[in-house]
């Protein structure tokens, strides 16, 4: 039976080099991803209650979109900035998890 070598990672401290070993859980971690701004996701599991805009609608900045009930509480989820609805991937009392893709967004062109 082989063993694994151990792989070290570098870092740097106030100009000092150190070397480390990594941990499994560090190895097998959830990768950052950095967010896409045109869509909408959920941070919580909820269940959708409300559904203010549909598809193609132009939605100015801070305007409601939907309210997802969570945990007995309702959570009013608005506009980022001001786009078009692309398409929405929920339905009214459709219990979604969390990451749901709920809504697509388009930018307006420039007129």
């Amino acid at each position: 039976m082989q063993t694994e070598k151990p792989e070290y990672a570098d870092f740097a401290v106030t100009a000092r080099q150190y070397k480390t070993l990594l941990t499994k859980k560090f190895l097998n971690r959830k990768v950052w991803v950095n967010p896409n701004p045109n869509v909408i996701q959920s941070i919580i599991p909820g269940t959708i209650i409300s559904i203010f805009v549909k598809e193609g609608d132009v939605v100015t900045e801070g305007s409601p979109l939907l309210i997802l009930e969570a945990m007995k509480m309702l959570n009013r989820i608005e506009m980022p900035f001001t786009a078009r609805i692309k398409k929405i991937n929920v339905e009214l009392g459709v219990r979604i998890p969390r990451e749901c893709l709920m809504i697509e967004l388009e930018a307006l062109e420039n007129e």
